[in-house]
């Protein structure tokens, strides 16, 4: 190979090598290039910075507000809605057969007569609720807790008293004896009467509008009633109250044992669970208030009556396993109702389902603690 072959194979070597390293440095910068994408750019102290805009966190709350009937977190049109109250059947052979009582915000707990106790459920969003009921009879004192609330009271049946004091506060009501009843309630034939009427939310809003009720708030009136915590809250003070047993009657005795898991008051009565056969669950509550009423025969029939008028008593107030000394003033005329702390404030509660025991006060020896 004379000198010019060879300057020629030199010059072909060198161009290859030099194309092999141009590769590899333009891998090597794409390489450098996609780690800084990943990375971000470093800057000479060290510290990683980078020029995205950091996203803000979304409000889980957004296009909520707190209920005035439990303090939780709720939708806008829900908070607008109208309350519903309805009777609840709780003679032992309805109470075995409840439904939709576990949907309710707050239940009012009372005796009726003959040492058997009827409920009040109180409902803000009852269109979702489908199975309700037993449905029972009005009792005057029960018409009184529904107006605290501006509610539609629901009833299939009523005493005279119930109906003077409808007549004499305006309550709106769907009445089972009334044109309105066969839209809103009905009978099955799998259980015996009267403890078979039964009703569901849309039945009841669908009563309600045919009589030109609002089923939105208005500017009517609410009762204060109570306020509540911005979060779950242990009471300061008060006494240890795991087990709350209320003997309303020889008949009738409400027990409320606390889950230190679930930090509910679970309800029992009959000596057996509280049971929501519809939704197969459990009657719970954050929230047990016992109001203390004078309470009394009204007449030879044993219809009970309790003094709710322009009056104040006593009570207590339990969550989270704990209690408290309360009182309460009421006043019909102006349609006030509030519960209060020992300092005189109005009473704050927890977040939650709240029951209402209203209790005969010459009974009060009869509560358990423990």
């Amino acid at each position: 190979m004379n000198r010019k072959q060879k300057k020629l194979v030199l010059g072909v070597f060198i161009a290859a090598v030099v194309m092999i390293l141009a590769v590899f440095g333009t891998m090597a910068m794409r390489k450098n290039k996609k780690q800084e994408q990943t990375s971000g750019p470093v800057s000479t102290s060290g510290v990683t910075t980078s020029d995205t805009t950091p996203v803000p966190t979304k409000n889980p709350h957004e296009g909520m507000v707190k209920s005035e009937l439990t303090g939780q977190w709720i939708k806008k049109s829900v908070a607008g809605n109208r309350c519903f109250a309805i009777m609840i059947n709780n003679i032992e052979y309805a109470f075995r057969n409840q439904m939709g009582t576990s949907k309710a915000d707050i239940i009012y707990e009372a005796l009726a007569e003959g040492g058997i106790t009827r409920m009040l459920a109180l409902y803000q969003n009852v269109k979702d609720v489908k199975r309700i009921g037993s449905v029972r009879s009005a009792r005057h004192y029960y018409v009184q807790f529904a107006k605290e609330w501006d509610a539609v009271f629901c009833h299939f049946g009523h005493t005279k008293y119930a109906v003077a004091k409808m007549e004499k506060l305006g309550t709106e009501n769907l009445s089972g004896l009334s044109g309105i009843g066969p839209v809103v309630y009905a009978r099955t034939s799998s259980l015996r009467a009267p403890h078979n009427v039964f009703t569901s939310g849309k039945k009841m809003l669908k009563g309600a509008k045919k009589l030109g009720y609002k089923v939105k708030k208005t500017n009517s009136a609410v009762a204060e009633h109570f306020d509540f915590n911005e979060q779950d809250t242990v009471l300061a003070g008060g006494t240890k109250a795991k087990d709350i047993v209320l003997p309303f009657s020889y008949y009738s005795t409400c027990r409320m044992k606390y889950s230190a898991k679930k930090k509910k008051y679970m309800k029992y009565e009959y000596g057996q669970k509280h049971m929501d056969r519809y939704y197969k669950k459990q009657l719970s509550f954050k929230n047990v208030i016992v109001q203390l009423v004078e309470e009394s025969n009204i007449d030879r029939n044993g219809y009970q009556t309790m003094k709710l008028g322009n009056v104040s008593g006593k009570g207590y107030y339990f969550t989270n396993g704990r209690r408290i000394k309360i009182t309460w003033q009421r006043n019909e005329k102006r349609n006030t109702m509030v519960y209060l702390d020992a300092s005189g404030n109005t009473l704050k509660i927890n977040p939650g389902k709240t029951y209402i025991a209203v209790y005969p006060s010459n009974r009060k020896k009869y509560i358990r603690v423990k």
